[in-house]
């Protein structure tokens, strides 16, 4: 029975807990609809461009028991992880870039749990488009073949581009750059390429074109702002060549030559004529039209020409054939026509080389005198020379050349056919310059271009040049720094400028002077270039220690340049030291030092720089001096007037001292002085006060002058005070019933205002104090101690009306020395103040005003 009694408690408790486990209901999330930022997901679109790690979403659930739940995120495998959860708050966070052109939709599976129980929810998150695609053009690269005879206006191609965005960030238009310049126009809408209306093609002047073409999307948001992209590509129009241009000579005119030991069917030269219509030329056909008389004959195909007859068979020196060019259809036809002259000379065999010849025969030199730097272009009139082969034909034509220095001359003509009159033309007018060159040498090159023997001849150039004033002179520095004692006597040079000008003769002599306003103690020699001080000038480094001023080389036709001269005064020790007016005397305390100054007029350290000496003391073992300050004390075992009088038995302690003050220039410099020295020890207490009148005892005038000062603020503050109360009784100035004024001022108490202005606190000892005080006799503000005189009543009948004057209606100032009370009132103005009163009462029982 104790068995059964011990398990049933236990028993009880499993029952209990297994209701529990049965009666546990599972948690779930709330449904809060599409546009909700918080739930369970479902419907849930973002932005492709949200950030990642931006919180997008809390999930949001409850148990029915009540008890705490928590969240999770699963993916099906192999997808991509995009979002994590904080499992406790609910918060979602991106974790990975979205992109709604790879992928549109993502799947997550949701949980929540309570420990429990865990329900699972798979929801689909719909990514939305952000304009962040750029378009692309397809079926690149574009090459487009159009024939040159297409009709303006005609569609040629059609560019596509595509862009994976939706809405306006998807949509393309289509556009050309360098709209103006082209040939080509576009529609924005569809991409079909078109030629210009009024435009045509021509293979001839233009073969290909290169048409850049934008295409550019709507735009649309991207992270916060509105994005535009684009993109280009080039489309390359070939144009394909029509048949519409005639055959055309090249190399024309024509000429050849037969010689006298031409054989008969030699071959004289070859026309050349070509198809206009460069892209599919059709063949050409020869043929000579006239002029031949029977000696020439030409190649259909080829062009060549030949002699057909021997060359002493030949009656004219000179032949002139007509050559027709024909074009050949590719079916045979022949249709266009185009037309040549060749001339042929019968010539002797090459036995002549080129020879030059002046205005009296051959000749082989030639000279000429010019002045420099010619204008370019300009032809060297003033040679004559003349160049002939006497040979015929090909035998005659040779080319001219000079040789020498380079690019300053050309010879023109270049290339010549029996005779020509040779011409030499400026070229670099810059090179031909009289400072480089005096004498130009060339040589006059002739030779045969054609021939075996390659026969030449040559002649000598000989170009004397002159002189002009081309050149402006030239100082060596654009600036020139100087340094001068200025212990230096006038007439002492200082710096020498120098100035160079290439030109010859009297263009390349240079005159100097200088100007400006620091050149008025300084002279130029006009030739030298060198510049001194005036003969009177004296320098002083105190008074003026940098002078500057320009320095002018000008040639005899006025061309000039300048530079810059600093000169710097250098400092001479030429100052000794000197000490002030007031050192005669001095009074010092026990304690406290005095101080000696004396001040070096020289401009620079060290000249300037004084240090201070005792010379002379008796005893000389009293005083120390501060050797850079001046400052004179005693000795530091001297603390007191008995000391002194052991060591001297001079009871007035008025010591004369012999100071030196000496500059640290050199040669030094030094001066002496014999300073007084009271000693005194100091008997009152430290205090401001004291220790002003003990350092001004040697200035007396500063102490009067402080004194002034003081004074001055005192009335100032009087002023202003005065001026306050007066205001401020001014604008209290009230007119009251007399019933209510006697009243009020039935026992006014008699109250004086003393001001304490300005009160150094007495020291301890018999220290001197200054204390000003208004006299308790002061009636200054009287008026505003005493109550006003009671208004009168209305007038009765013929009773002259008396009036209230206007005086300031406050009976007392409101600040009261709480020191002048506890020491009263003074009788006389007590007694003056009891006679005033009387005198108001008396008054009021004339006007037959009744008291209340």
């Amino acid at each position: 029975m104790k068995h059964v009694r011990h398990f049933t408690p236990s028993l009880f408790l499993s029952l209990v807990h297994i209701c529990l486990v049965q009666a546990n209901y599972a948690p779930y999330f709330f449904d809060n609809g599409d546009r909700s930022t918080n739930g369970n997901m479902a419907l849930l679109s973002l932005s492709e461009d949200t950030p990642v790690g931006t919180h997008v979403y809390t999930l949001n659930g409850t148990d029915p028991e009540g008890d705490p739940v928590t969240y999770g995120l699963a993916y099906e495998a192999g997808s991509r992880r995009y979002f994590s959860v904080d499992k406790n708050l609910g918060n979602v966070t991106l974790i990975e870039e979205l992109d709604r052109e790879k992928e549109d939709e993502i799947e997550v599976i949701v949980s929540i749990s309570d420990g429990l129980s865990t329900v699972s929810e798979k929801v689909r998150i719909l990514v939305m488009d952000a304009n962040d695609e750029s378009p692309e053009f397809i079926n690149t690269p574009y090459i487009v073949q159009v024939p040159e005879n297409t009709p303006s206006g005609s569609s040629i191609f059609k560019i596509e581009a595509v862009d994976k965005d939706t809405g306006s960030g998807g949509s393309i238009t289509y556009f050309l750059q360098n709209i103006h310049a082209n040939k080509f126009t576009i529609d924005r809408h569809s991409g079909v390429l078109r030629i210009k209306t009024g435009v045509t093609l021509d293979y001839e002047k233009s073969r290909t074109h290169f048409v850049i073409v934008v295409a550019k999307d709507g735009g649309g948001k991207l992270r916060g702002d509105n994005k535009v992209f684009s993109a280009t590509t080039t489309v390359t129009v070939n144009v394909d060549d029509v048949q519409d241009t005639p055959p055309m000579f090249i190399g024309t005119p024509y000429y050849g030559y037969v010689y006298e030991d031409t054989l008969a069917g030699s071959e004289v030269l070859t026309v050349v004529a070509l198809d206009g219509d460069r892209g599919k030329p059709n063949s050409i056909h020869y043929c000579i039209v006239n002029g031949s008389e029977g000696s020439f004959e030409i190649s259909n195909t080829t062009g060549a020409i030949s002699v057909i007859k021997s060359p002493n068979q030949l009656k004219k020196e000179v032949y002139e054939l007509k050559v027709q060019a024909s074009e050949v259809s590719q079916e045979g036809d022949i249709s266009v026509h185009a037309f040549a002259t060749v001339t042929i000379r019968v010539v002797d065999l090459n036995n002549h080389p080129p020879t030059f010849y002046g205005e009296n025969g051959p000749q082989n030199r030639f000279e000429l005198t010019m002045y420099e730097h010619p204008p370019e272009g300009e032809i060297l009139r003033g040679l004559k020379i003349t160049v002939n082969d006497s040979d015929q034909g090909a035998n005659a034509k040779f080319n001219l050349r000079l040789v020498g220095p380079g690019g300053i001359f050309r010879v023109v003509p270049q290339t010549v056919l029996n005779e020509a009159q040779v011409t030499i033309i400026v070229e670099n007018s810059a090179a031909i310059d009289y400072e480089k060159f005096k004498v130009l040498t060339f040589k006059l090159l002739a030779i045969e271009v054609n021939t075996p023997e390659k026969f030449s001849s040559t002649a000598d150039v000989v170009i004397r040049l002159l002189d002009t004033n081309d050149n402006v002179p030239k100082f060596s520095s654009d600036y020139y720094i100087a340094r001068i004692p200025e212990n230096s006597p006038g007439g002492s040079n200082v710096v020498a400028v120098t100035a160079t000008d290439p030109d010859s003769g009297l263009w390349g002599e240079i005159k100097y002077s200088i100007y400006g306003t620091g050149a008025d103690l300084f002279l130029i020699h006009p030739s030298t270039g060198i510049i001194y001080t005036q003969p009177w000038a004296v320098l002083d480094a105190e008074v003026n220690s940098k002078y500057n001023f320009y320095v002018k080389a000008e040639d005899a036709d006025g061309k000039y340049s300048l530079a810059e001269v600093f000169i710097t005064v250098l400092d001479v020790n030429d100052h000794s030291p000197e000490f002030n007016e007031n050192i005669q005397e001095k009074t010092m305390i026990i304690g406290s030092p005095v101080k000696i100054e004396a001040i070096d007029q020289d401009a620079e350290e060290p000249n300037n720089i004084v240090d201070y000496s005792i010379m002379q003391a008796d005893p000389a073992n009293v005083f120390d001096i501060d050797q850079s300050t001046g400052e004179i004390k005693l000795k530091s075992y001297i603390r007191s007037l008995d000391i002194i009088h052991n060591i001297t038995k001079n009871k007035d302690c008025i010591w004369s001292v012999v100071v030196q003050a000496k500059d640290r220039g050199s040669p030094s410099f030094s001066t002496t002085a014999v300073l007084k020295i009271d000693i005194t020890e100091e008997t009152l207490h430290k205090g401001p006060m004291a220790a002003f009148l003990m350092q001004t005892k040697d200035n007396p005038m500063k102490a009067l002058g402080v004194l002034a000062g003081v004074m001055g603020i005192m009335v100032l503050i009087t002023i202003m005070i005065s001026t306050a109360m007066f205001w401020r009784n001014k604008r209290s100035n009230k007119i009251m019933p007399v019933r209510r004024i006697i009243k009020k001022r039935q026992t006014p108490p008699p109250r004086t205002v003393r001001m304490e202005w300005l009160k150094f606190k007495r020291p301890s000892s018999t220290a001197e104090k200054f204390v000003v005080e208004d006299d308790a006799k002061s009636l200054q503000n009287e008026n505003s101690t005493l109550p006003p005189p009671p208004p009168a009543l209305a007038p009765k009948g013929d009773t002259p009306v008396w009036r209230v004057p206007t005086v300031s209606g406050s009976l007392s100032p409101k600040f009261i020395n709480k020191q002048l009370k506890k020491k009263g009132h003074s009788s006389t103005h007590n007694a003056l103040v009891s006679e005033l009163k009387m005198k108001f009462e008396k008054r009021n029982a004339a006007m037959g005003e009744p008291h209340i």
